[in-house]
């Protein structure tokens, strides 16, 4: 992966970004923090993990060289109470990890990346787990959502996105 690819690989997640914040706008606000699927996290938990843990903290890691650990999920979502909470932190990890991204090439690309896993890897190979990662938690929280008696949004429906998450932004 060079940095030309990564733009692309980039702008596809954020689109799917969009859905995701659309996604998150639906959930019934008094059921972020239930057990909605036994023995998974809850709504916030899964935020938590996959704004934070996954978007923002690998897009960190393939700049720096090195994945931190985040902060536990259960510890970040608590300290998320409303819809709003839980948008605003999905906003602001996207924010960073966006313009982290900005700054990536292909020096960090092609650089190994400590990882708190126990294995290092690629920088471009880090960009495709925050892609495959994301891909299979915003896929729970469509569960999610139909559990709690919500309609997800269509998922290549784009361009229904808010302002910087669409098809042409």
């Amino acid at each position: 992966m060079d940095k030309k690819t990564l733009d692309g690989v980039w702008n596809h997640t954020r689109q799917k970004y969009g859905i995701y914040l659309r996604l998150l706008e639906a959930l019934p606000e008094d059921r972020l923090h239930d057990e909605v699927i036994p023995g998974m996290r809850t709504p916030a938990e899964l935020v938590a993990h996959t704004s934070g843990g996954i978007v923002r903290e690998i897009a960190n890691g393939v700049a720096s060289g090195e994945i931190k650990s985040a902060p536990a999920d259960a510890d970040v979502a608590a300290g998320i109470k409303t819809r709003d909470d839980l948008l605003a932190f999905a906003r602001a990890c996207w924010d960073e990890a966006d313009a982290t991204v900005a700054g990536i090439g292909d020096d960090e690309l092609n650089a190994s990346v400590k990882t708190p896993w126990g294995m290092s890897f690629p920088g471009s190979a880090c960009i495709q787990i925050v892609n495959d990662e994301f891909t299979h938690h915003r896929g729970q929280l469509y569960a999610y959502s139909r559990l709690c008696g919500v309609e997800p949004p269509f998922l290549w429906s784009f361009e229904a996105n808010p302002p910087g998450f669409g098809r042409t932004e």
